[in-house]
């Protein structure tokens, strides 16, 4: 192989050692106040050699939250916790950006200010389960209930909570954060047609349904500017029950203003990924989607969606993308890119240990022995 996964790349007013991305991973172990511990700083200083760190999905406010045990960024000790992480990268090295997550109608009442239901575009049945706790604090799978309709003074409150959340990021010493477009959340829920309904400014045609995305990028990067705004898209994705009419022209026209306003990066999950899984049922106009992408956007694309290091150096060597963000691979390998330069041997992720639990699947995926061993 040729390597092109070591070569620097500058990113805003960044350098960034490699090409090779920490992608987001929820791993819902940041305890019941979603603050940010030593288990989790540790967890993110293991894996700092990477270019660039995407921090596990973030939740802007308590209605953000979906998933039992996930961070938040609303709060003084969340700051300082996140505070933590950021030097801890820092001091290796590192480069990290925080993700800003609200996850809409994906949630359940018990994570809801007074118990409310969760919020959506539309009040529609959602497909699929929330990750709650229950009495014995074990994490369970829950129905999701039918969410109320955001008001326009709720979508006010959702950027404004944005804002402040990128804010704080910043505060708390984040190189930068990468709003959350994608996997069936909230500004996913207004983009795609199926789940939105709305006939108001933020319904109907394509340019009102990406209102709420590109609000949210302009409000933030007014706040912290806008070469530390990064966006992450699933176009043609079906998580929790996603659908768009128009998924070409929608995906076009979403490159064409994120490229108009040169954000950071433009984050594409590929659609051949559903979740943790390859996607057996991927529409076949993904590989088209994505190169409409590249030829949209001409700022600095990342991709994601079942990457290995041979694949990777394919898809950078022929222009497809600039950075290749891995998951799965980093969970278990916390050292990646030094085994992906040595071609050494892989650990494999225990998935049993993915979401909640202890340090076990966590911080004790062994690295490779020092080279002067």
């Amino acid at each position: 192989m040729s390597n092109v996964l070591f070569e620097p790349i500058v990113l805003g007013d960044m350098l960034l050692r490699n090409r090779i991305v920490m992608a987001p991973l929820t791993r819902s172990r940041a305890g019941v106040e979603g603050v940010p511990g030593v288990m989790n700083v540790e967890y993110y200083r293991q894996r700092a050699s990477a270019g660039l760190i995407i921090t596990e999905a973030t939740q802007i406010s308590q209605q953000g939250q979906g998933y039992a045990w996930t961070p938040g960024i609303y709060t003084k000790e969340q700051v300082a916790g996140w505070r933590r992480v950021a030097e801890a990268v820092h001091a290796e090295g590192g480069k990290i950006f925080m993700q800003l997550w609200h996850v809409g109608r994906v949630s359940h009442q018990v994570f809801q200010p007074g118990g409310q239901l969760p919020v959506a575009p539309s009040a529609l049945p959602v497909p699929g389960k929330a990750f709650i706790a229950d009495e014995e604090g074990s994490g369970v799978w829950a129905d999701i209930p039918v969410p109320q309709e955001l008001d326009i003074p709720g979508i006010e409150a959702v950027i404004a909570d944005y804002v402040r959340a990128a804010r704080h990021a910043i505060e708390a010493g984040m190189d930068g954060v990468e709003i959350h477009a994608a996997n069936g959340y909230l500004i996913d829920q207004f983009i795609n047609s199926g789940s939105n309904l709305r006939s108001d400014r933020y319904g109907g045609s394509i340019e009102n349904r990406v209102r709420l995305l590109l609000e949210v990028v302009d409000g933030i990067a007014e706040a912290i500017g806008m070469g530390r705004v990064a966006v992450r898209l699933t176009p043609l994705g079906r998580l929790f029950g996603m659908s768009d009419d128009t998924p070409e022209e929608t995906i076009r026209y979403i490159a064409a203003e994120l490229d108009r306003r040169s954000i950071a990066y433009l984050h594409v999950v590929e659609p051949s990924t559903l979740g943790t899984e390859l996607d057996a049922e991927a529409d076949p106009r993904w590989d088209e989607i994505v190169w409409k992408i590249r030829n949209t956007f001409k700022g600095t694309l990342m991709l994601a969606g079942g990457y290995d290091a041979r694949s990777a150096e394919a898809a950078l060597e022929n222009g497809r993308g600039d950075l290749i963000a891995f998951g799965k691979l980093f969970i278990a390998n916390p050292d990646l890119p030094r085994r992906f330069l040595e071609s050494a041997p892989l650990n494999e992720p225990e998935r049993a240990t993915f979401f909640g639990g202890t340090e076990l699947g966590y911080i004790d995926y062994p690295s490779l022995e020092p080279a002067n061993a």
